[in-house]
């Protein structure tokens, strides 16, 4: 089989998806479904993998969709205990108090709460908890979504603790002849890791900087009574100041202090600085922009979970205690993700697993307790004893977030085993490069020299594909260095465009829209919201490529 066709092939069912879901408009519950079945077909007989190895990668996606589906239950079980204690009503007047300007509001939840968020847990979880929270405060559910998705970028290749670097690029790069080439050289595999997390903190510091802008130009171009991409730039100067209120600690946490830090430390420091500006008035203009009138807003904006704060309790909860939830979920969350500390390995060590599915070399495990979900469930329970909530209010809260998981559900059954085909069709009796790594490698052939300008473009295609920064880097770092030693540029460097390409293709990572999507009752307009965020996305890799050509060619 020539390169092309290989690439064809590979390229096939992500082609149909993206046709289906952006072209048509088709709802990824129908969607996935065609595209899980014809990743099979090509696997099969293209690729020869067995039949068995296929079932195998199937079960280890449906091990993936309970991981995903647990954490999307446990945001929405703690929107709802908050929704019917009193909390949400408090932190929505509370932001009013700071501002009741949408666009500030979109700065302090999304980008500096949301990336914190992302630092401590990653994982999709930023915008399952942010989505509703959005919504809860008077955001269209699309609007809430899209933003959502878009909190999936600066972020992520620091997210979980720095688990993109230190387990997707060490996993997907380590090996015995890297290590001794390294060596040979005077330079230890961890100072490289370094090296490959700074230039990355540098990459994203530049690019995200203006990640808030377009935020808000997005927010008043698809949701504004006036349509405008420009409504929002009254507010720039504040947008800017607010990305770089993030982006210069994060950059400068990357370089110094490694990859475990830079988003939690960059939005600690960024929300300290932001609300106090805001609630001075820096940079604020006088104008404030608001969505037009409930009333009049597209049918299409809106989800079939609708908080209606005023009609489920008349309790007053003071803002802080409103926000303790979010807080402790936070704090629990680096505990348990903090590599020093005891109490990730002792969650970890509680793990259903499968390894050698059906006979298979193929694994798959999930370990429950470690999972975001199980510390959302935790904090509820702190909830409801917190704000003293009462029997019937728990109850609602939780028969109100078990409605979402069944739809959600079905899309993820396909969705996530498609993923795990694609990145287990390297195990196949014909000797062939995984899926992925053969649509890369025929790019490279094609493009040469200026590759460093497709190879973020590849990072957010392992990203689309399987929904992780993490992932994608597992399965290309390796490859973006090879390809990088072929045409004799900065390998290091090339791994870092890798990586923050990957994280930029989480913003276009399909289960990921699902469950984002799930959070807030929008099921069903997946192709939607992934036509718009497309726009971020691209501008990242571009913006990213670019200064990857100018870093190895100039620089």
């Amino acid at each position: 089989m020539s390169s092309g066709l290989g690439a064809f092939l590979g390229f096939s069912p992500i082609l149909l998806s993206a046709i289906l879901l952006v072209g048509f408009r088709i709802p990824a519950k129908r969607a996935m479904p065609a595209a899980y079945l014809v990743a099979a077909i090509v696997a099969f007989f293209a690729w020869k993998m067995t039949l068995l190895n296929i079932l195998a990668s199937t079960i280890q996606g449906l091990f993936i969709t309970f991981d995903i589906l647990y954490i999307i239950f446990g945001a929405i079980f703690l929107l709802n205990a908050l929704k019917f204690s009193g909390g949400i009503a408090s932190i929505r007047a509370g932001f009013s108090n700071i501002s009741d300007d949408r666009r500030v509001q979109v700065i302090i939840i999304a980008w500096l709460f949301g990336s914190f968020i992302e630092g401590a847990s990653g994982f999709g979880t930023p915008a399952a908890i942010a989505a509703p929270l959005l919504v809860a405060i008077g955001f269209p559910a699309a609007a809430a979504v899209m933003i959502g998705m878009m909190i999936q970028s600066t972020a992520v290749t620091f997210g979980a603790v720095g688990t993109p670097i230190l387990i997707g690029v060490r996993g997907g790069l380590q090996n015995p002849e890297l290590t001794a080439k390294l060596a040979a050289a005077g330079i230890g595999f961890e100072q490289y890791l370094r090296i490959i997390a700074a230039e990355a903190a540098i990459l994203h510091g530049i690019t995200g900087t203006l990640i808030p802008l377009l935020m808000i130009m997005m927010m008043t171009r698809f949701f504004g009574k006036n349509k405008s991409w420009t409504e929002g730039l009254s507010i720039a100067p504040f947008a800017i100041f607010s990305g770089l209120a993030f982006t210069v600690p994060y950059t400068l946490t990357g370089i110094f202090l490694g990859p475990e830090f830079p988003s939690l430390l960059g939005a600690l420091v960024g929300l300290v600085i932001v609300t106090f500006a805001a609630r001075k008035k820096f940079l604020i203009p006088k104008d404030s922009w608001d969505f037009p009138h409930r009333a009049d807003w597209a049918q299409e904006w809106l989800g079939t979970i609708d908080i209606r704060l005023d009609e489920v309790t008349d309790k007053k909860i003071p803002v802080w205690l409103a926000w303790l939830p979010y807080l402790f979920v936070a704090l629990l969350l680096v505990l348990t993700r903090l590599p020093f500390l005891p109490f990730g390995t002792w969650l970890k060590s509680v793990s259903l697993h499968w390894n050698g599915v059906f006979g298979s070399p193929i694994n798959a495990a999930t370990t429950p307790l470690y999972l975001p979900g199980t510390i959302l469930i935790l904090v509820v329970l702190l909830t409801i004893f917190l704000h003293r909530m009462k029997r019937k209010q728990v109850q609602r809260a939780f028969f109100d977030s078990t409605k979402i998981l069944l739809g959600a559900g079905f899309v993820l059954i396909f969705t996530v085993p498609m993923v795990r085909i694609y990145i287990n069709s390297g195990i196949n009796s014909v000797h062939l490069p995984s899926m992925p790594v053969a649509m890369a490698q025929w790019v490279a052939d094609t493009v040469g020299k200026i590759w460093p300008l497709f190879a973020p473009w590849i990072g957010a295609l392992g990203a689309f594909i399987a929904g992780s920064n993490t992932v994608s880097n597992l399965m290309f770092s390796l490859f973006q260095h090879s390809v990088a030693e072929k045409l004799a540029i900065s390998p290091d460097f090339t791994v870092a465009l890798q990586a923050v390409g990957a994280a930029a293709g989480n913003m276009i990572a399909i289960h990921n829209v699902v469950a984002a999507s799930a959070t807030v009752g929008l099921l069903g307009r997946e192709g939607v919201t992934l036509r718009k965020t497309f726009i971020p996305t691209f501008y990242y890799v571009t913006v990213v490529g670019v200064l990857g050509l100018v870093g190895i060619y100039l620089l």
